[in-house]
């Protein structure tokens, strides 16, 4: 029997970090009294193997602060709906958040764990993408600093190669996945 792909997020993920904080501390980005808050970004994910991590976090919480939680991505889904419908980008906390702090950190999704730095992914046709990070990452780029970028194209080498083990290990073949975090949270696990 095949090993379970989600036994290999936490490498992946501890990868991630620290290229991260390498890149973080080598262009002095820091999030310490950020006026802003990424955990209200709304943000799409993609892979069925990343939401089952997130359930297998959630499934370890107290039953009556999951039962609150899936109360806040339920609020979360239908102003999200609501805000999309007049087309503008949703501005809402992550129903993970909690006191400023995500209840689940170690179970968080790649793009939590990387949003904020410079960085760069090349797609399968060769073509880069580049994206400046977050506010305080481009006000450090202002000042006319070349800054150094997270390649992210390993890492979504890495992620997509799990997501297909794990589809390969599930006996009905889902569709595409893109939702959000709130959207995960209240539709339950990946079946």
């Amino acid at each position: 029997m095949p090993e379970d792909p989600l036994l290999h997020l936490p490498r992946l993920y501890a990868d991630m970090e620290n290229r991260y904080a390498d890149i973080a501390a080598n262009i002095g980005l820091t999030c310490t009294d950020c006026p802003d808050n990424c955990c209200t970004s709304y943000f799409q994910h993609h892979t069925h193997v990343e939401w089952a991590y997130l359930w297998q976090g959630l499934a370890i919480l107290p039953e009556t602060r999951l039962r609150d939680v899936r109360s806040r991505a339920a609020q979360y889904v239908e102003q999200a709906r609501e805000i999309l419908a007049e087309q503008r980008a949703p501005d809402i906390m992550c129903p993970l958040n909690e006191d400023g702090r995500c209840i689940l950190y170690a179970h968080r999704l790649m793009i939590c764990r990387l949003h904020g730095v410079p960085n760069v992914f090349t797609l399968p046709n060769g073509v880069a993408k580049e994206f400046p990070g977050c506010f305080r990452s481009q006000e450090l780029a202002a000042s006319g600093t070349d800054l150094p970028k997270l390649d992210r194209t390993d890492f979504y080498r890495r992620l997509v190669e799990l997501e297909m083990d794990y589809l390969r290990s599930m006996t009905q073949k889902p569709g595409k996945v893109r939702l959000t975090l709130a959207e995960m949270i209240h539709q339950g696990p990946p079946v």
